[in-house]
């Protein structure tokens, strides 16, 4: 790939940071600038956990700070497999040697691998997505509106002082080489592992950073001794990333982690409901052109860094305060309701019943999930038609179904049906575990046969929530219809 012609860079001047996980981390001049720019520092002002800081005080944690920890793991994973420069080509602007930039440009994907967040992080990316404004636009490249292409706009079309682009273009690397970092489409399969995989400096970070800061002992797992046993194999002419069977059940301990978290703390009815009843408000306020729309935010991008750097969660919940204050929310009572429970944080139901129970379901049998999927619905269904004949003007419903369940790791028979690229070997997908054997083979985890995930990785969990106004769950119960609800 052809790399920009470098301009003469600035002086040198390093810097460091201190972290509450890793300690001092340092930054070479192309990071710090790149820090230093309204793309950047919006990330400040955007919440790691959505709205789980509403039952977790602590995760008031940000973007900012986790991105700048993903990008000293992708660093780690480089130290570990032999593939990093020294610290002085690191930090020299001018050093552009094939190994650096690959380096270099690592780096800054996990840097800005989360650029083009949305407010409240993936709260509302939901709602953008679904309201698919530039995607269903006839002259379209038919792209999701989602963080990711949002992220690689930036990278790509911000080629003036102070842009993204610009700076990536005066040090002499290529914004289209670190747009394709970012999305996970590189042509290295190892550089797309560790950004993205099953195991990757990403899912490295938050698993111990929102640890950290809701104070939950879930997502603790021995980083040290993980990023020790990385290993890169030659497969078929490529590089791939494995992890040697030593750290077998410290890769086991990392997955189980996030298994636990995402099933008792980001499904958590509790933590989730806010985020369901914020998606919904953020898609009806693109209805009524309360929020920016995409395409306003690409214009923004390319025209006004400053006003893109008001897209943070702060704009959304000013949206919604002086909507609510001005009265313009009175014509919708279901909605003026679920506007006062994410300005106060109380009000609102986690429905339990039958259909809406967490289940352990089989990866390799889609029926199972496809059979709790449409009871759920129907359930649903059935609360809806009683809400609108028995129920008040403000009672509502929201469902929240996931179509796809929380997996330890992909099953091999997933892996070979699923590969985007029909790989003739599974071994070249990005996403899986792949364990280094002692006698030199290499396995994916799930096949691996003292492996407790070769057991487990079957067991994926359904975990439907359905919530609904105070009044409508007091209505529900009475009728007999629920059995209870999470406070």
């Amino acid at each position: 790939m052809e790399v920009p012609t470098q301009a003469s860079p600035p002086a040198q001047k390093n810097h460091v940071i201190y972290d509450p996980i890793y300690g001092f981390i340092k930054l070479n001049p192309i990071e710090w600038e790149i820090i230093s720019s309204p793309f950047y520092q919006r990330l400040r002002w955007i919440k790691q956990l959505g709205f789980s800081c509403y039952v977790f005080p602590g995760a008031e944690h940000s973007r900012f700070h986790h991105s700048i920890g993903v990008m000293f793991n992708a660093h780690k994973i480089l130290e570990s497999v032999g593939r990093a420069v020294s610290e002085k080509e690191l930090m020299d602007a001018s050093c552009l040697t094939s190994e650096a930039i690959f380096h270099k440009s690592l780096r800054l994907g996990a840097l800005m691998h989360d650029l083009g967040t949305f407010m409240f992080s993936h709260t509302t990316e939901g709602a953008y997505i679904e309201y698919g404004e530039t995607t269903n636009a006839k002259n379209g490249k038919k792209l999701p509106d989602d963080h990711e292409n949002l992220g690689s706009y930036i990278i790509k079309n911000t080629d003036y002082p102070g842009g993204i682009t610009y700076i990536l273009k005066k040090y002499g690397i290529s914004p289209q080489k670190i747009s394709d970092l970012v999305k996970g489409v590189d042509e290295s399969i190892l550089a797309n592992q560790i950004l993205h995989s099953e195991v990757d400096c990403d899912r490295m970070d938050y698993l111990l950073r929102d640890a950290h800061y809701t104070g939950l002992s879930y997502g603790s797992y021995d980083r040290d001794y993980l990023l020790h046993h990385f290993q890169i194999k030659r497969v078929d002419n490529h590089d791939i990333l494995t992890i040697r069977h030593n750290a077998l059940y410290c890769v086991e301990d990392f997955l189980t982690s996030r298994f636990s978290w995402y099933s008792q703390v980001v499904r958590s009815p509790r933590g989730a409901k806010y985020d369901s009843i914020a998606e919904r408000i953020c898609a009806y306020m693109l209805e009524k052109g309360w929020l920016y729309k995409y395409s306003e935010l690409l214009d923004m991008i390319a025209k006004d860094p400053m006003g893109f750097y008001s897209f943070n969660d702060a704009y959304f919940m000013t949206a919604i305060h002086t909507h609510f204050q001005n009265g313009d929310f009175d014509k919708n009572p279901k909605m003026k309701d679920m506007a006062k429970v994410i300005l106060l944080g109380t009000g609102g139901k986690a429905i339990r019943c039958e259909e809406f129970k967490s289940r352990l379901l089989s990866q390799d049998d889609p029926g199972a999930v496809e059979k709790y999927y449409k009871k759920a619905h129907a359930k649903a269904a059935e609360i809806k038609e009683f809400l609108e004949k028995k129920g008040g003007p403000a009672d509502w419903v929201i469902t929240d179904i996931p179509k796809k369940s929380i997996m330890f790791v992909k099953s091999p028979k997933n892996v070979a049906k699923n590969s985007s690229a029909q790989l003739s070997n599974v071994l070249l997908d990005r996403d899986p575990v792949k364990i280094s054997m002692e006698n030199g083979e290499i396995k994916l985890l799930a096949e691996v046969e003292n492996s407790l995930i070769s057991k487990l990785f079957n067991s994926n969990n359904f975990i439907p929530n359905v919530y609904c106004s105070s009044s409508a769950y007091e209505l529900l119960l009475s009728a007999g219809m629920i059995d209870g609800s999470y406070s």
